[in-house]
């Protein structure tokens, strides 16, 4: 473990030097389980991720401290793949809380204890198809309280926590091409020649596996994993969550599935055993426009056009430039 490198990385990140240093023991607490099976931290997979957080569970040990700490330090020494992974594993924690953050901050605490008072988040690790239940529990809850556009505005947050430092570039890439469009242009090309290098070096992608096929749907498609600009609104499609096998299935639901990104909603379009309405994808909104927000200094508004939970084999959205952002682009 490179725990000199890895302490100092938190450090750097606001941690304070006694979260740094259990961060690195919770760390190394898992190098010594893997070693006792001869294998190496630095080779560990996905299946090790598995069988480390049910045995966490098991030992009444899967807190959010434990299970984040082993998530950073496998993004900081580039296991894309297994910090995705504990990602999902943490989602629940993560996105609800943020959701219940953003609530108050939009609202009150009154509020807030009011519709979480009526919904129980699943412990650290339990199985995802836990989660759409959660999450109805939580959208009956919120619309109880909240008419529809506060509703939304609370959901279409940045409740992945991706930090605003990630998109610091694109002001400079806005810079250099003089013009929004030639941004978004860029953004397009950037995105397709990192899926050219992840398909040539045969490397997973958001635990997913990159082909021609692939490559060419993103490069069709200035939407994805950018916009097309039309008027005052950007128009984004996302990429489907398992991108190869969305493009070969010919099953609606299926397809569906494939498409959707939300750890906490996807299983019920397979399972179909609860509904979630089409608001919910408001929190896949708030993730597509926050590097929006980032880059015009200002909170966007999105609109949900398509949606793979309400029926759609993609999940398409809209985002406002504001008003103060309009004449500068």
């Amino acid at each position: 473990m490179k725990v000199k490198e890895f302490r100092e990385y938190l450090v750097g990140r606001g941690q304070g030097e006694d979260a740094a240093g259990s961060a690195v023991g919770y760390v190394r607490e898992f190098e010594r389980r893997l070693g006792e099976q001869g294998k190496r931290l630095d080779a560990a997979s996905v299946e090790d991720m598995k069988w480390y957080v049910s045995e966490l569970m098991a030992e009444g040990l899967n807190t959010f401290e434990r299970v984040v700490a082993l998530q950073r330090y496998l993004n900081f020494i580039g296991r894309r793949e297994e910090a995705v992974h504990l990602y999902f594993v943490l989602s629940a924690t993560i996105i609800y809380g943020s959701i219940s953050d953003r609530l108050a901050r939009l609202t009150d605490d009154e509020t807030k204890s009011r519709v979480f008072g009526r919904v129980s988040v699943p412990p650290i690790g339990a199985p995802t198809d836990q989660f759409p239940q959660v999450t109805r529990w939580l959208m009956d809850s919120l619309a109880e309280e909240l008419d529809q556009a506060t509703l939304r505005r609370v959901l279409a947050g940045n409740h992945h926590g991706v930090p605003a430092e990630s998109f610091a570039k694109h002001r400079e890439w806005l810079a250099e091409a003089g013009s929004l469009d030639g941004l978004l242009k860029r953004m397009h090309d950037e995105a397709v020649a990192e899926l050219t290098r992840y398909m040539e070096e045969g490397r997973m992608w958001f635990e997913q596996m990159i082909t021609p096929e692939v490559v060419e749907l993103v490069r069709g498609n200035q939407e994805m994993l950018s916009a097309v600009r039309d008027g005052e609104w950007l128009y984004e499609t996302k990429i489907p969550f398992a991108p190869a096998d969305w493009l070969l299935e010919e099953d609606p639901t299926m397809k569906r599935f494939y498409a959707c990104h939300c750890p906490l909603a996807r299983s019920a379009i397979v399972s179909g055993g609860v509904e979630l309405p089409l608001d919910w994808c408001y929190c896949s909104g708030g993730y597509g426009k926050w590097r929006f927000d980032v880059l015009f200094g200002a909170e966007t508004e999105v609109e949900v056009l398509e949606s793979a939970l309400a029926g759609s084999d993609r999940c398409r959205f809209r985002i406002r430039i504001p008003e103060s952002n309009k004449r500068g682009y």
